[in-house]
């Protein structure tokens, strides 16, 4: 069975005789991980060898949403909580060098925490830059208010990921800052001009368009497309995310059971595709819906199947030193100094 453009969730801390062979049959590409599927550490390892056992790829992605604050799918009693992004860039604020050793410092313990279970895919760094009057969604999730501080740290947690074999995810390409709503709930429409949104909110993307995968923001630019989100419409993935950015990487929707998108999974799944995304994503692991995205997904091939082992590529080797005790105390006593 060839690898098909998906990636899916599953139901709980083990997989369903029905999971089993939904994936075997479907061939998803990757899986996505959240608070229903964490247990403990070995059973968060059984469940990726299980993911991975059913698909018949040893390397087959396995995701997560660990940020840090508000979304941190892995956290006590088995692993340390984390910060938002907005910590580190209160930092020591007159030296932004500290502030991009300490984001790369909290990535790396991050990684090494997800890759000892086997998740070797973080959805981090949120490269979007929030607006004055935006909906709190992205807020302190965001390292900072300029696109110069979001990139530069941003970068600095993307590497972090990286030296330790796990690969980020630049999210929401080509930006949620300005929006009013939350696409979890509803649709958000932007008004900003493009001058504006080159300017402020795409630009932290043009300074990422070396990492190997990013995910799509559920929101339409009036700008640029007034019909459509960036997730379904053409426009925006030919002009402004493979143009304007220039982003070549593996692009994958956000969540597709989201409730900004609107018609049949199979629908939504197949107008992403249509626009020229890489990779379906669907999170709540609902059965009925996984099958409509499935239905809806092509083979990976051609240049998304180039992307995807471009960017299996990056996590090819062992991760960098790192002696965690000592990492976590720095990365404390950092924390502590913020007023």
């Amino acid at each position: 069975m060839k690898t098909r453009a998906f990636i899916a969730g599953c139901s709980g801390l083990e997989l369903t005789p029905d999971e089993v062979a939904f994936f075997k049959e479907a061939a998803p590409w990757g899986f996505i991980l959240f608070r229903r599927n964490i247990g403990t550490p070995d059973q968060v390892k059984a469940l990726c060898a299980s993911l991975r056992e059913a698909v018949g790829r040893e390397d087959a992605p396995i995701l997560i949403d660990q940020e840090g604050g508000r979304v941190q799918r892995m956290g006590p009693p088995h692993w340390p909580k984390y910060p938002a992004g907005a910590a580190y860039g209160r930092i020591n604020a007159n030296d932004p060098l500290v502030q991009r050793e300490l984001a790369r410092l909290g990535a790396r313990l991050i990684a090494h925490d997800l890759r000892s279970v086997g998740i070797n895919v973080d959805c981090l760094p949120v490269l979007d830059v929030p607006s004055p009057g935006a909906h709190d969604v992205i807020g302190d999730r965001a390292y900072g208010k300029t696109p110069d501080k979001v990139a530069v740290l941003g970068r600095a947690a993307a590497e972090g990921l990286i030296a330790g074999g796990v690969l980020p995810v630049v999210k929401h390409i080509p930006g949620h800052g300005r929006a009013g709503a939350d696409s979890h709930l509803s649709l958000p429409v932007v008004d900003a001009t493009r001058e504006e949104l080159e300017r402020h909110d795409f630009a932290p993307f043009r300074m990422l368009t070396d990492m190997p995968l990013a995910m799509t923001a559920h929101v339409v630019y009036t700008a640029l497309d007034p019909e459509r989100s960036a997730t379904t419409s053409p426009v925006i993935m030919k002009e402004i995310i493979r143009g304007h950015i220039g982003y070549d990487g593996l692009v994958m929707t956000d969540d597709l059971s989201m409730k900004a998108l609107s018609g049949t999974f199979r629908e939504k799944t197949e107008a992403a595709f249509a626009a020229g995304v890489d990779m379906a994503l669907h999170c709540n692991g609902d059965m009925e819906e996984m099958n409509e995205v499935a239905e809806g997904t092509p083979v990976l091939e051609g240049e998304a199947l180039r992307r995807a082992d471009a960017a299996l590529a990056r996590i090819r080797h062992e991760p960098e030193p790192l002696d965690p005790v000592d990492a976590r105390a720095r990365l404390d006593a950092a924390l502590a100094m913020i007023a």
